[in-house]
C-alpha cells in the first residue's frame, strides 16, 4: 500500500479533521456497574475472599464504550439501540446525557431488563463479575420502531459504527436501516456475522475471526486465509482483524493488505479495547482518512486505553504521546 507511516504532525491534522463529524452508534449498550475494595481475608463461609468494599461507580459498556470512545475524540455522537424500563436503563440514559449524546433513538422496552454487568475489583484485579441480561431478540414491533429511527438519521451522519455484543439488538433490517449513511462499519460476533454483508468495514478480534471463518489463526498464513474468506463471504470493503499484542491485519476488497504491530507500551486491561479500534477507525474514515492511515491510528488508540483498569477511553493527547514516543 501506499499510505505513509502515520507520524505525530500527521496523526495531530487527522484528529482535527475528525473533530465534529457526526456519527451515529447503533448497538447493545450495556451498563457497567464497578465495585472497588480490598482484600484481607478469606471467608468463613465458603472458600472465597471477603471484598471490603472502597468505591461504587458506574460507566457505559459495549455500545456504549463505543460512544464515549468518540465523544473522547471529539466527535458529535447520536445513539439507537434499546434499554429496559427499569432503574438501570434510566443510569445508561443518565450516562448518556452526561457525555452530551444525543439519544432520542434509544427505545425503552417493558419485557427485558438493560445489560448490567457487575464486576468486583480488588487489588486492581477482578474477583467475579455477575451478568443481568436477555440475549432474546427485539419483538418485530421493537425492531422495527428501532428500524425506523435509525433509517431517518443515518443518512444524515458522516458514518454509523454497528456495535454487536450478541444482545438480541440486530437482524437484518436494522443493518439494512444504517445503509443511507456513506461509510458503515461494524464490530460483528461471529453467530451474527452474515447479518453485516456489504457495510464498508468489518473489524473482528483474531478469536472472531476464527470462528466466524472456521479457519484457526496460527500464524500469519492462516490469518491471510481467514481474512481473505472473511472479505469473499461478507463482499465488504475492508475486514480489520485485531490481535491484541500482534497488532492489527487489513485486508482490502482491492487487494489492499497491511500487517500494524501493536505500539502498547504495558497492557494492564484489554476490556474494551475493540470499542476504541471501531470508534477511531470509523472516525477516521469518515474524516477521509486513507485506510492504512485510520488503522494506525486506531491502534495507537488501542495502545492508549489498555494501559488503563476497565473500558476506558484515550484523548487525542494522550494517542499523540504515544504516536511521538515512536517516532522517536
Amino acid at each position: 500500500m501506499n499510505d505513509l507511516a502515520l507520524a505525530e504532525p500527521g496523526a495531530r491534522r487527522l484528529f482535527d479533521r475528525m473533530r465534529d463529524k457526526r456519527i451515529l452508534v447503533v448497538g447493545d449498550v450495556m451498563l457497567d456497574e464497578w465495585v472497588w475494595g480490598s482484600v484481607s481475608r478469606i471467608s468463613p463461609e465458603a472458600p472465597v475472599p471477603v471484598v471490603a468494599v472502597s468505591d461504587h461507580s458506574f460507566t457505559l459498556g459495549g455500545a456504549g464504550n463505543v460512544a464515549n470512545n468518540l465523544r473522547a475524540i471529539g466527535a458529535r455522537v447520536s445513539f439507537a439501540g434499546s434499554v429496559g424500563d427499569d432503574a438501570e436503563g434510566r443510569r445508561v440514559l443518565e450516562l448518556l446525557d452526561e457525555i452530551d449524546v444525543e439519544r432520542s433513538a434509544v427505545i425503552s422496552v417493558g419485557d427485558r431488563p438493560t445489560t448490567r454487568k457487575t464486576r468486583i475489583v480488588a487489588h486492581n484485579q477482578q474477583v467475579v463479575r455477575a451478568d443481568w441480561e436477555s440475549p432474546a431478540p427485539l419483538e418485530r414491533k421493537d425492531r422495527d420502531r428501532l428500524g425506523a429511527f435509525i433509517a431517518a438519521r443515518a443518512a444524515q451522519h458522516d458514518a454509523v459504527v454497528l456495535s454487536d455484543y450478541a444482545k438480541g439488538l440486530f437482524a437484518r433490517d436494522i443493518v439494512n436501516a444504517a445503509s443511507g449513511a456513506r461509510i458503515v462499519a461494524a464490530d460483528p460476533k461471529p453467530a451474527n456475522i452474515d447479518l453485516f454483508a456489504g457495510v464498508t468495514c468489518v473489524a473482528p478480534n483474531a478469536a472472531e475471526a476464527a470462528t466466524a471463518s472456521g479457519i484457526a489463526i496460527v500464524d500469519d498464513a492462516s490469518l491471510e486465509r481467514a481474512g481473505a474468506a472473511l472479505l469473499e463471504r461478507l463482499r465488504c470493503r475492508y475486514v480489520v482483524v485485531t490481535r491484541g499484542e500482534r497488532g492489527m491485519a487489513l485486508f482490502g476488497a482491492d487487494g489492499e493488505r497491511m500487517l500494524i504491530p501493536s505500539v502498547a507500551r504495558t497492557v494492564y486491561d484489554v476490556s474494551g479495547a475493540g470499542d476504541t479500534v471501531i470508534a477511531v477507525l470509523t472516525l477516521a474514515l469518515a474524516a477521509d482518512a486513507p485506510i492504512g492511515l485510520a488503522m494506525q491510528l486506531a491502534n495507537f488508540a488501542a495502545g492508549a486505553v489498555v494501559e488503563k483498569l476497565g473500558t476506558a477511553t484515550a484523548s487525542p493527547e494522550e494517542i499523540l504521546e504515544l504516536v511521538g514516543a515512536d517516532d522517536r
